[in-house]
């Protein structure tokens, strides 16, 4: 009998590139003013072509404009509107771009099926080094995200961002306050492991994270977190075939969105998910696609997305 293993069909549209974080181990920023934000027509046409191609999650994924800055709610209105003209073209909207406030976040919920932030790690002393020129990353402020989406429902993704000068205790720390939150509240769908791997862009000068430690990660996280948040990791940068078996094995059942590109990790290509199915089956495990948001939390859905969400969770079997 297979094992289960799932994945989203999935595509990344960016809104800006443009961050005021300064993130050492970035490969995605650019310098605020320095890249032209997406316009709708452009987005519009790229989903039109989408419409054919099987892709049902629609992920937005923005640099961070700065909550003060004058061009913070034109910003804003971008993202609102993308995922609008997301839903209105049949797909399901996650939205994933930095910190919001409690306003911003109601006004998301409304045309997204799902959100997420990752808390990467919660060790304060990271604002010394990676984090020393990155405002957004104070861990409370993050750790304040993951609240206010439980207080409005809305189901959430996070995660870890490993070997970035924390520690396993710093992992504990992080994954227990992942884990009180959804005692609480009940929201957080999955939990990304992401291990940091080495791109052309950054400025952080530190090798990949070991595969083993990889391992051991994920066998912390399924110790602590609720069964019922999924453990999730990107195959791209878990390519070998072996690894990756020990990943599942381990406990991570989801490989996350799967589209031509790795906006994050542009030096890491996505396999295809027939390839990747073919991989899996190696060690008897099938690929299943899944919707950006999980069964349980159909209930939290806003009216404006039900239509999509019935008709894709018909037609994603």
């Amino acid at each position: 009998m297979s094992k289960v293993v799932t994945y989203s069909p999935a595509y990344t549209i960016v809104p800006t590139y443009e961050c005021f974080n300064r993130c050492t181990y970035c490969n995605f920023r650019t310098n605020p003013g320095k890249s032209p934000w997406l316009d709708l027509a452009t987005a519009r046409n790229k989903l039109l072509e989408l419409q054919t191609q099987g892709v049902c999650e629609i992920l937005i994924l923005s640099g961070e404009v700065h909550p003060r800055s004058p061009r913070r709610q034109a910003w804003f209105n971008l993202v609102y509107d993308l995922c609008n003209l997301a839903i209105s073209l049949g797909f399901l909207p996650h939205t994933n771009v930095g910190p919001l406030s409690f306003a911003e976040m109601s006004q998301l919920k409304t045309v997204n099926a799902s959100m997420g932030l990752m808390l990467e790690q919660l060790t304060p002393k990271l604002l010394h080094t990676v984090h020393q020129h990155a405002p957004s990353k104070v861990p409370a402020l993050r750790l304040q995200q993951l609240e206010w989406a439980g207080q409005l429902q809305i189901p959430f993704t996070t995660g870890l961002l490993l070997g970035i000068g924390e520690t396993v205790d710093d992992w504990r720390d992080t994954l227990e306050a992942i884990a009180n939150l959804h005692q609480r509240y009940g929201h957080i769908q999955e939990v990304i492991l992401q291990p940091h791997s080495p791109g052309s862009q950054q400025s952080f000068n530190a090798s990949a994270f070991k595969p083993q430690q990889l391992i051991e990660a994920i066998s912390i996280a399924r110790q602590i977190l609720p069964i019922e948040i999924t453990i999730q990791i990107p195959p791209n940068l878990v390519a070998e075939p072996n690894l990756l078996f020990a990943c599942l094995e381990a406990g991570a059942r989801d490989l996350g969105g799967i589209g031509p590109k790795d906006e994050v990790n542009p030096d890491y290509p996505h396999i295809s998910a027939e390839e990747l199915a073919n991989i899996l089956v190696l060690d008897v495990w099938q690929l299943m696609p899944r919707l950006p948001i999980y069964p349980q939390y159909e209930g939290w859905l806003s009216p404006n997305l039900q239509a999509n969400y019935y008709k894709w969770q018909i037609t994603i079997k």
